[in-house]
């Protein structure tokens, strides 16, 4: 943590550099289907050319600018830009539709600015010793955390939990067809090769949240969203006072951010839900997650974030990618003769190392002023434009950023067919959250699942592999916790409305 580092990220170069990822990343993450990853991939060849330092800073701001970039079309349109934004939907698209999509963004942009340098800042202070938290998660950990995840579908499913349920479980189901995850097997693909594919996160994204609302565009006459009269720009000033007002939950939401980061694999959406969850499992009963609560932004948008700086802890102290993104920034760092390890910071990496640290908090900075201008112009088109354009132009965005994944036609037909499909059974009230949350749990719940059996099987202590270990018996617990203590407030509810009756 030299002061060299702090100024070689402070030259005009490194800042532009800064200036322009997050730019670039949020603009690219608001567009349906071209993710955080994608972002990150197509701008890695550019930065061969690079000091290593510059290099990274541009490819961590990108990463940073397109976590963020998804909020724009998960409040304005109902899509999550990016998997890491589909909380973000539950109450932010509510907002919107009732006028309040001004508030949303801006709140959205407050909460991932606070959100991403409480990760960064972990990096900077926590790297080595959180680092040893990522180690301790071994298979069997990460299928408790599956099923942790799966059991929000109990909170997600307001008043309707048993079709919240019988979607996660649908959601599951198309998670196994394809190659099975340990085996190889091919399963449910019925013959066709088009299946062995399986189905791809972001492609059934796209199709259950954006070609409900596409159709819905289509069917209802009236304006997509309400406009509110005097209202020309983003309300800083109101975003700022409610941020400032759940400071507890967007530090809460920031530190689960960060540990879910750290975790490999389990990246910006896991994050997302559980914080959305824990904001939800808090709230007061004057406050109503679903329906337009500013407090749901707050935790998706702060968490989500706070993955950057986190998932680069065991990224960069490990050589264990924590999401994706980190992946690729991985291979940009040993393309350029970075290695990474539990020498890095003592090496004469570090120096590269921290500088990137700190251009990682200046671009999360500027993310504040860039985030506030690019939203107030993206929420003054989205609610100007005519549906005669907006349709067809997110109908050819998602068309585009369906194929630009494997570049098959075939996703792009599953894409849609899952999206009629999601708008059939919404019509019946089945919510495509917990599908979705099913898909993406379900490869991590079978992985750990399948791993922890072979070596308890293997041991001859199956028991005591899946309930033996203390970070197992901790995240079970909080799963019992979390599917109890709704029943537990409703009951508590109940019995106030008796005494006041």
């Amino acid at each position: 943590m030299d002061a060299g580092s702090f100024l070689s990220a402070l030259t005009p170069l490194n800042i532009a550099f800064a200036l322009f990822g997050v730019a670039a990343g949020t603009v690219i993450g608001s567009i349906p289907g071209l993710t955080a990853t994608m972002a990150v991939a197509v701008l890695v060849p550019i930065t061969f050319s690079m000091e290593p330092a510059s290099a990274l800073i541009l490819l961590g701001a990108i990463y940073t600018g397109a976590i963020y970039g998804g909020a724009y079309a998960a409040i304005l349109l109902n899509t999550p830009g990016t998997p890491s934004a589909i909380a973000t939907t539950f109450d932010g698209y509510p907002m919107a539709k009732r006028g309040e999509g001004d508030l949303a963004v801006a709140l959205a942009c407050f909460a991932s600015v606070f959100g991403g340098l409480v990760g960064a800042l972990a990096l900077l202070f926590l790297a080595p010793p959180l680092s040893s938290v990522a180690l301790a998660f071994g298979p069997v950990e990460y299928f408790w955390l599956a099923i942790f995840g799966l059991s929000l579908i109990a909170s997600l499913s307001s008043g309707n939990l048993l079709k919240g349920l019988a979607g996660g479980a649908f959601g599951l189901i198309l998670s196994t067809v394809g190659v099975a995850e340990i085996s190889a097997d091919i399963r449910l693909t019925f013959g066709s090769q088009t299946m062995i594919g399986g189905f791809g996160v972001v492609g059934a994204l796209i199709g259950l949240y954006c070609i409900p609302v596409l159709i819905d565009l289509v069917a209802v006459p009236d304006r997509h969203l309400d406009v509110k009269e005097g209202v020309k720009s983003v309300r800083i000033g109101e975003a700022a006072r409610l941020a400032f007002k759940s400071k507890f939950n967007l530090l809460r939401s920031s530190v689960i951010g960060t540990l879910v980061g750290i975790l490999p694999g389990a990246g910006g959406s896991v994050a997302g839900l559980v914080a959305y969850s824990e904001a939800k499992r808090t709230a007061r009963d004057d406050q109503k997650f679903g329906e337009g609560e500013p407090d749901g932004i707050i935790a998706t948008e702060a968490a989500n974030n706070a993955t950057v700086g986190g998932g680069f802890i065991p990224t960069l102290v490990l050589g264990i990618p924590g999401t994706p993104p980190d992946a690729v920034i991985l291979g940009a760092l040993l393309v350029q003769g970075v290695r990474t390890g539990p020498a890095l910071f003592q090496s004469g990496g570090g120096s590269i190392a921290y500088t990137f640290i700190y251009g990682l908090i200046i671009a999360t900075v500027l993310m504040l002023p860039v985030g506030l201008l690019i939203g107030r112009y993206a929420y003054k088109s989205i609610v100007t434009i005519p549906k005669a354009v907006l349709v067809p132009a997110v109908g050819f965005m998602t068309i585009i950023g369906t194929f630009a994944i494997r570049n098959s036609v075939s996703d792009v037909i599953i894409m849609i067919l899952l999206g009629v499909f999601g708008w059939i059974v919404g019509r019946f009230g089945f919510a495509a959250s917990p599908i979705v949350l099913g898909l993406i749990l379900g490869p991590i719940a079978e992985q750990g699942f399948v791993q922890t059996w072979i070596i308890g099987s293997a041991t001859n202590n199956l028991a005591g592999m899946f309930f033996g270990r203390p970070i197992s018996q901790a995240i079970v617990a909080f799963t019992l916790l979390s599917l109890i203590y709704p029943l537990f407030a409703a009951r508590r509810k109940s019995a106030q409305l008796n005494e006041h009756s």
